[in-house]
């Protein structure tokens, strides 16, 4: 683990880039509200795979989010013209992505399919990063730690959960986590705090 997070996160963009961003969400909102399909599409493209991986780290389940990014696109399909342009594009997007979720977890605890008590390698969805291919004893090793935190974070009630996606994961600046869980940046700080530590203790049951 990282000092102060779960993994290395990247750095926020600069102003410059956040603007262009903006820019370009503005641009692609408007054809959206036309009912531009192609501009659907292109939304789409861009956002759909790290939406179904935060999916995947909520509900640990890959059909679950499959079907969880279907409904997330047909509700953004459904709500956009109703979008009021207070955050990013994809803040929103993240916004209802979360709701979802939730609804989702507290559905499936219903029909009590709950926490999975034991960790799974061969159940790690992560995304390794850029570089050369690593030899088969490190792509193992790296297998086994994903593997690990994945448990883990499995093991954190939602809301904690959310919170260490977003920002250990997602790499999401606080700014961005306060818009898309509407809590006070200072409670978001100290629930974040206190989901890292139960995760190093989750994470020091497991050592061998």
């Amino acid at each position: 683990m990282q000092p102060g997070g779960v993994l290395e996160i990247g750095q926020d963009g600069s102003a410059g880039e956040a603007a262009e961003a903006r820019r370009d969400d503005a641009a692609l909102l408007a054809r959206l509200r036309q009912g531009d399909s192609d501009a659907f599409e292109q939304l789409v493209h861009l956002h759909q795979d790290r939406l179904y991986d935060f999916c995947v780290r909520m509900v640990g389940d890959r059909e679950e989010a499959h079907d969880l990014v279907q409904e997330i696109f047909v509700s953004v399909h459904q709500n956009v013209r109703r979008f009021r342009e207070d955050s990013r594009l994809s803040t929103w997007l993240f916004r209802i992505t979360k709701n979802h979720c939730i609804n989702r977890l507290k559905y499936l605890k219903r029909r009590g399919r709950g926490r999975s008590e034991e960790y799974d390698e061969a159940s790690a969805a992560w995304v390794d990063g850029p570089g050369a291919p690593p030899t088969p004893d490190v792509a193992l090793e790296s297998a086994r730690e994903r593997a690990r935190v994945q448990w883990a974070i499995s093991q954190l009630e939602p809301d904690a959960r959310m919170l260490v996606v977003l920002r250990d994961i997602e790499g999401l600046s606080y700014d961005e986590i306060v818009d898309i869980t509407e809590l006070p940046e200072g409670t978001v700080k100290s629930r974040l705090h206190r989901a890292r530590e139960k995760l190093a203790n989750l994470l020091g049951r497991l050592e061998p």
